[in-house]
């Protein structure tokens, strides 16, 4: 019995460290040599800060990557209206009298 539980354990720890070792980033260089970082949700970014805030510039001329800003309110799954910062109806609570 103790060797079972000791057994169980020792996947449940190896378990946590290999999904530990899957969350860090791999460091990688590009075919003509740029220094790049891997992480695991498929997402990458030059390891150069100079370089990435270049490709940050040209991949914010592309429209798909103009969509709804973070800080923006409103607009569920794409649809209804956004209301972005500055706007009148930022934060604007609710507009029954009883919870203002």
């Amino acid at each position: 019995m103790k060797a079972a539980l000791a057994l169980i354990l020792a996947l449940a720890a190896g378990q946590c460290l290999a999904a530990e070792l899957d969350r860090t980033p791999l460091e990688a260089a590009t075919v003509d040599g740029k220094k790049v970082r891997l992480f695991p949700n498929g997402r990458w970014e030059f390891v150069d800060a100079a370089m990435a805030a270049e490709a940050q510039k040209v991949a914010a001329e592309y429209p798909e990557n103009k969509a709804r800003p973070a800080e923006a309110q409103g607009g569920i799954f794409g649809i209804g209206r956004t209301v972005m910062p500055g706007d009148k109806d930022y934060n604007r609570g609710s507009l029954n009298p009883k919870l203002r």
